[in-house]
């Protein structure tokens, strides 16, 4: 009774003022740290490439710190938005709550950018006194009461159902693409998933080809190259509702998301012409072939080499983490075509189309080839 007595303080206390104040701390740290990193990294008005170079876990932490603050700023963004809808309940308002919580702690304590390395606030030039604003006020009462057991537990209480919250979108079209595809998900994906993941199978091609029917891989081309013409958000909505069913098949949307904007920002209008029209309407699936073994998300170290011979490029070299790699039928190939150009100055982009394969034992079936050499046309 205590606890969910003292939850019952917390909502009826105007949470949203309070989370709101809590921010203009978080944006006052912020602004310090910022005001730090560009003494070490600006010469003459510009960010200098050798400081960069010389403090990347200070401007990489200045990012993390960035992305946070925008982070519970959309928060309470969200959260305002379904207050004035009337839709803003106890789970809404206890998520809120917890997420201030617990980025508010992590400024404070130490950012997890991954399982080995956390940056902590003297790593972004901030001092004691540049931290004060989040041991005050309401953000010190949201870092002590914010994300506590009490509330944890509670939010697991109130998403047992399966209802994670109202997601407040406002807008017809979204709330009814999200249904569809709840529907196709509980109807087509839910009852299967496990005994795919079970066995280790691909994603049936039939269940592909009701997507694409769907205009699942299309949703964000533009008309005139056959897609739905839709924003970011609803490529978001279709991908969290696919992902809900099975992660797997969430993910084969965003692999033609990438494609169709890699080609429709930087490709010629050959290959607009070309691949666009395949990718909305899912005759052609793409992946994307970034990663490799030693590198992770650190593309500007990767080493993959196309080296012209010829009207031809020949690339060699180790990729990782491809997904949907075997059934896919075209690759947006990050490599390394200037050796001599350091980072991210020496890279090209490159489509290269690739067999398709419905054996998992045999991913690339080109005669004469097993995968790890690729020839492409200049």
């Amino acid at each position: 009774m205590q606890k969910r007595a003292t939850e019952d303080a917390f909502i009826k206390d105007d949470p949203l003022t309070r989370c709101a104040e809590a921010l203009a701390a978080a944006e006052e740290v912020l602004l310090a740290s910022k005001r730090a990193i560009r003494e070490r990294l600006f010469l003459d008005g510009q960010v200098s490439p050798k400081a960069l170079d010389a403090e990347q876990f200070a401007a990489h932490g200045f990012a993390w710190l960035s992305t946070y603050v925008e982070g519970i700023k959309q928060m309470l963004d969200w959260a305002t938005r379904l207050r004035e809808l009337g839709e803003l309940g106890e789970l809404e308002t206890l998520l809120v709550q917890a997420a201030f919580g617990e980025y508010l702690n992590q400024i404070v304590g130490g950012i997890a950018i991954s399982q080995v390395e956390i940056v902590r606030p003297a790593d972004m030039g901030l001092a004691d006194v540049d931290l004060k604003p989040l041991f005050e006020g309401a953000a010190a009462r949201l870092r002590a009461d914010g994300n506590t057991a009490q509330t944890r537990s509670r939010i697991a209480e109130l998403i047992a159902d399966g209802d994670f919250g109202k997601l407040g979108l406002d807008d017809e079209t979204l709330d009814a693409i999200r249904d569809q595809m709840r529907r196709f998900v509980a109807e087509k994906i839910t009852p299967y998933a496990h005994d795919w993941h079970l066995k280790d199978q691909l994603i049936p091609m039939d269940l592909i080809d009701e997507m694409s029917a769907l205009g699942v891989f299309g949703l964000t081309v533009p008309e005139q190259w056959g897609g739905l013409g839709l924003g970011k958000i609803a490529m978001c909505v279709v991908t969290e509702e696919l992902s809900r069913g099975y992660i797997g098949v969430g993910s084969l949307g965003t692999r033609s998301e990438i494609a169709a904007d890699l080609i429709r920002h930087a490709g010629t209008d050959d290959q607009k012409q070309t691949y666009l029209p395949k990718i909305a309407s899912g005759e052609i699936l793409p992946t994307a072939v970034f990663t490799e073994p030693n590198t992770g998300s650190d593309l500007g170290s990767l080493r993959t080499r196309a080296k012209k011979h010829g009207d031809v490029y020949k690339v060699r070299g180790n990729k990782t983490w491809i997904t949907h790699g075997a059934r896919t039928d075209l690759m947006t190939l990050l490599v390394r075509t200037d050796p001599d150009q350091p980072g991210y100055r020496g890279l090209s982009m490159f489509l290269a189309e690739k067999p398709r394969s419905d054996d998992p034992d045999d991913p690339f079936p080109a005669p004469g080839m097993s995968g790890g050499e690729i020839q492409l046309r200049g």
